[in-house]
């Protein structure tokens, strides 16, 4: 299990195989080489060697992929090592998780309940 941390050194993620999980141990997207994809196919970045999801700051529109089939929920660890000293990003890429933390979320999540 590999814990993915924001540029500021949070653990945000961790990725278990070709599959990305948030820290409850939910499945969030998954990783085709080191191109990582939401749930719901949609292209989120790339997995840098140092343990971030970077992406270009100017996205080149993709396709939707289809989905794997959903893994089971995965117990997360109580603790991960702490972050290394993470070198700072050129200017054309960004930290997808500081960026928009809310971008891994299923689009029926983000929406409002009907009773509000």
């Amino acid at each position: 299990m590999k814990p993915i941390y924001t540029t500021r050194g949070e653990w945000v993620a961790m990725l278990e195989g070709n599959y990305l999980y948030d820290t409850y141990g939910e499945w969030a997207g998954w990783v085709e080489g080191k191109d990582a994809y939401t749930r719901d196919g949609e292209y989120a970045g790339f997995l840098s060697g140092d343990g971030r999801l970077l992406r270009e700051r100017v996205r080149r529109q993709r396709t939707i992929r289809p989905a794997p089939p959903a893994p089971p929920k995965l117990k997360p660890p109580s603790k991960v090592p702490l972050a290394p000293m993470f070198s700072e990003l050129p200017w054309n890429q960004v930290d997808v998780f500081e960026e928009d933390p809310d971008f891994f979320k299923h689009i029926s999540e983000l929406k409002p309940d009907w009773e509000d």
